[in-house]
């Protein structure tokens, strides 16, 4: 999923704590369903790794409704598809076909190019159903960019939990408070779906030098000052932060360790390299991409990102 429409932050000051970064989003219907983008932001194209962080819903589709997001290339990048309800059918060029549901995860790995689509299966979009959930991209290292592309899915099962009476934290992928997720990474990094109940406090420790939260649901207040749904909060490096659920809450706690350079992002494509990305362009327009099985259409080259 993509739209390359920069989000726009604002500067809060709550209490003495620190300054945050409030990055509001920008709405965008997409055929039947909310794209809520607050990543890349003006000020703040990147946190950690993280280069594109896309609110997917919540929206109710009837039935004989769904997606079609069809085939598009990726290079230089890693998509994180995780969702909250719903269901979407992931098929690529190596020859995945998988359906993705709520609390499991789609890691798929561009390097040197993948193409996939995404779509409403139609046994779901028969009976209709609700989608909500976010997509992420993750840029690799420069020495990775241009790896095998490669997919892998898992289960809600072998993601760690760590659940208490107020609160239920999932660790989709790095580490955080201790936990490490299986899922393999090329960077250091957090990721992290977090429900709180209502007047449940959490900390975000000081572990990685960018952190953020998102706000999917509910709302927070740090220090005195009350945050909504949808805005990602993003952190000065080296305070520890503590919150307080106003309502139930579902929060994406997100960052790492900074990227090794700037990115530059056209359309679907990311890379430290212009050049690169012209080529992948070229290639994209000329058909040098390889097909996704089962996929007769495609999105066309578009003249501008």
């Amino acid at each position: 999923m993509s739209e390359q429409n920069l989000a726009q932050p604002e500067i809060r000051s709550p209490g003495d704590l620190e300054s945050i970064l409030v990055i509001a989003p920008r709405s965008r219907d997409l055929g039947g369903f909310t794209v809520r983008r607050v990543l890349p932001a003006a000020d703040c194209p990147t946190i950690g790794p993280f280069v594109f962080f896309d609110q997917v819903g919540p929206a109710d589709l009837p039935p004989g409704q769904g997606i079609d997001v069809r085939p598009h290339p990726h290079i230089g990048l890693a998509t994180v598809t995780y969702l909250f309800d719903g269901e979407i059918l992931h098929r690529d060029s190596l020859g995945s076909v998988q359906p993705i549901r709520p609390g499991e995860l789609n890691w798929m790995t561009a390097g040197r190019g993948i193409v996939h689509s995404e779509r409403t299966a139609p046994e779901v979009r028969r009976r209709g159903s609700r989608l909500f959930g976010i997509q992420a991209w993750v840029a690799l290292p420069r020495a990775f960019e241009e790896t095998e592309p490669t997919f892998e899915h898992y289960g809600a099962e072998a993601l760690p939990i760590l659940e208490e009476p107020d609160r239920r934290l999932c660790v989709i992928a790095g580490e955080l408070y201790g936990i490490r997720s299986p899922v393999k990474t090329h960077s250091a990094l957090f990721y992290v779906d977090a429900q709180l109940a209502a007047d449940a406090v959490l900390s975000l420790p000081a572990d990685y030098p960018e952190r953020a939260i998102h706000i999917a649901a509910g709302r927070i207040e740090i220090a005195g000052e009350v945050f909504e749904a949808g805005r990602m909060l993003v952190f000065r490096e080296g305070h520890s932060i503590t919150l307080r659920a106003l309502d139930p809450t579902r929060l994406m706690l997100l960052g790492g360790e900074p990227l090794d350079g700037p990115r530059h992002i056209w359309w679907n494509l990311v890379s430290s390299s212009t050049e690169r990305i012209e080529q992948a362009k070229a290639d994209w327009k000329a058909g040098r991409f390889p097909e996704v099985p089962g996929e007769t259409e495609f999105i066309p080259l578009p003249d501008e990102a």
